[in-house]
C-alpha cells in the first residue's frame, strides 16, 4: 500500500466505503461505472490513465470476508469483479511460459482449471490459493501447451517441469471454493434488505 494512503487512513479512519463504482472486467482492465452503468449493468468505461491504473494495481488487496478493494486515501472502494480477482496473462518468450497478472506481476500456477464455460483458470500454491482467470486472448497459446482427454481431464505442459493437471470445475462455484466476492454491491444490497 502507497505510503500516502496509510497516511490518510490515519487520518480519516471512518470514510465511509464505495461500491458498485469500480469493476475488474474479464480482461483484466479496470472500468469506472457510474450511476447509469450501474444501473444498466454495464462494465463502465475502461481506465486509461496509466498513472491511475498503477495506483489501483499497488493498492488492491482482499478483506477477510473476501472482497476485492482498491484503497483510495481514506476511503475503500470496493471492486465488482467480471470473474476472479485476477487476470493472467500468458506468453512465451524464447520459447519459455510467463504468466503474468493484470498488475504486471509473475504468478506461479500450481493447478490448472476448467469451466464449463471453456474458461482457463490458474491457481497459486499460496495459502489461501489465489485464483486466477486466463484472459481469452491467450486460449490458442495455452492449449498448444496442453492435452486433454475426453472427460475433460488433463495437463498443462508449464514449462521444464511436472505437467500441471487441469481438473474441470463450474463457473458458479469458483467464487465460493477460492473465497472471494464478485459483487460487493450486490452484498451490500442483500445485507441492508434482509434487516427490513
Amino acid at each position: 500500500m502507497d505510503d500516502i494512503v496509510k497516511q490518510a487512513l490515519a487520518k480519516w479512519p471512518n470514510v465511509p466505503h464505495c461500491t458498485g463504482w469500480l469493476l475488474l472486467d474479464r480482461r483484466g482492465q479496470w472500468r469506472m461505472r457510474d450511476e447509469a452503468a450501474q444501473a444498466g449493468g454495464e462494465l463502465g468505461d475502461a481506465i486509461r490513465h496509466d498513472a491511475l491504473i498503477g495506483f489501483i494495481n499497488r493498492n488492491y488487496e482482499s478483506d477477510d470476508a473476501g472482497q476485492w478493494f482498491f484503497q483510495n486515501g481514506p476511503q475503500r472502494v470496493y471492486v465488482e469483479l467480471g470473474y476472479t480477482p485476477w487476470i493472467v496473462r500468458l506468453s512465451s518468450i524464447d520459447g519459455e511460459l510467463a504468466l503474468t497478472d493484470q498488475r504486471g506481476a509473475t504468478f506461479d500456477p500450481a493447478q490448472v482449471w476448467l469451466d464449463d464455460e471453456g474458461g482457463i483458470l490458474f491457481s497459486d500454491a499460496s495459502s489461501p490459493a489465489r485464483i486466477a482467470a486466463l484472459h481469452d486472448h491467450d486460449l490458442d497459446l495455452f492449449s498448444n501447451h496442453a492435452s486433454l482427454d475426453e472427460g475433460e481431464h488433463g495437463v498443462f505442459h508449464w514449462r521444464a517441469g511436472p505437467d500441471l493437471p487441469i481438473t474441470p470445475i463450474a463457473r458458479a462455484e469458483v467464487a465460493n471454493r477460492f473465497g472471494f466476492v464478485t459483487s460487493p454491491a450486490g452484498r451490500a444490497s442483500s445485507s441492508s434488505g434482509s434487516g427490513n
